[in-house]
């Protein structure tokens, strides 16, 4: 039964571990609804990383509009909070075409940042930015350690982007990240008539998947994207775009340190890790009254959309 429509701009949400089928629900729901998949993963917004990232293909592309897949250069500082303003402008233009915003992915912070808003922290200065992110991420956390002992506790010490970060911010402004993130502004989920759901599928299914797809991701262009992005002298060492999981492996059997089969056994092991971090944090983090399920069936999952059908 079609439950009544609330006021507020309607917005899907399909979230989920890498490889659980996010994709392919958001297409169907997008073809149904005459709707818009707008991209919520980190790694799929990089032009440098379609293979890699396993974005959609032309022809899916072809069968509903895709917005922020692909459109930014590695060259490129980009953020959650960018993302997030890219994100409602792309929900509006939906919205004004009368069309289904469908946003799909498995990045928790920019879900988050969307929907919760951002920690009003000022423009850092640029010197102190740059001063910081020259640093080794070692000596990066022990200074971190020194002045903000508490964020430190909570970070992984070789998370060079978030140790970096949270450095700046303190040395910038004088006060810790967490203390900037008592207060959030400019979050879209109470303005929102949001339908989300989660995918969390068997793991034993989601590891074979993950699996999977690494062999089709080398068969098919992978480690030639991979050769192009390292050829490029405009891209920083330390750029996200060259932490992407499967570059530095494919990178070490490209300088011949390991062979094709072991640089596939490592991108595998690490996706896998990457996928029950999400898993994990999909099953918990988000609120509680978003709807969870297992089914890798479409037609099943589908039924949680009944309401835009």
């Amino acid at each position: 039964m079609n439950m009544p429509h609330s006021r507020k701009p309607r917005v899907a949400l399909i979230a989920g571990p890498t490889a659980s089928g996010k994709s392919a629900l958001a297409i169907e729901l997008a073809e149904r609804t005459g709707g818009t998949v707008i991209n919520a993963d980190s790694a799929q917004v990089y032009a440098e990383l379609h293979v890699l990232s396993a974005r959609p293909s032309a022809a899916d592309e072809a069968r509903v509009p895709h917005r922020l897949f692909g459109h930014v250069a590695g060259t490129e500082d980009y953020s959650a909070a960018r993302w997030a303003e890219e994100a409602k402008a792309e929900i509006a233009a939906a919205h004004a075409r009368g069309s289904l915003p469908v946003l799909a992915g498995g990045t928790g912070m920019y879900i988050r940042t969307l929907l919760d808003g951002i920690a009003p922290v000022p423009e850092i200065d640029p010197a102190i930015r740059a001063e910081v992110r020259a640093l080794p991420v070692a000596e990066t956390y022990a200074l971190l350690r020194e002045v903000d002992p508490g964020t430190a506790a909570r970070l992984n010490p070789s998370d060079t982007t978030r140790v970096a970060r949270a450095l700046e911010v303190v040395r910038s402004t004088g006060r810790p990240l967490a203390a900037w993130q008592t207060e959030r502004v400019g979050g879209i989920g109470e303005a929102i008539d949001l339908a989300p759901l989660i995918l969390l599928p068997d793991r034993a299914w989601l590891a074979e998947r993950c699996d999977r797809r690494l062999v089709a991701m080398f068969d098919e262009g992978a480690i030639d994207e991979v050769r192009d992005l390292l050829a490029r002298d405009d891209i920083p060492t330390n750029a996200p775009v060259r932490r992407a999981i499967g570059v530095a492996e494919i990178g070490a059997f490209l300088e011949s340190s390991i062979t094709r089969d072991e640089a596939l056994e490592r991108a595998q092991a690490a996706t896998r890790q990457y996928a029950k971090r999400q898993y994990t944090w999909l099953r918990h983090q988000p609120p509680a009254v978003w709807p969870r399920t297992d089914s890798t069936d479409i037609s099943n999952q589908m039924s949680y959309f009944a309401r835009f059908l």
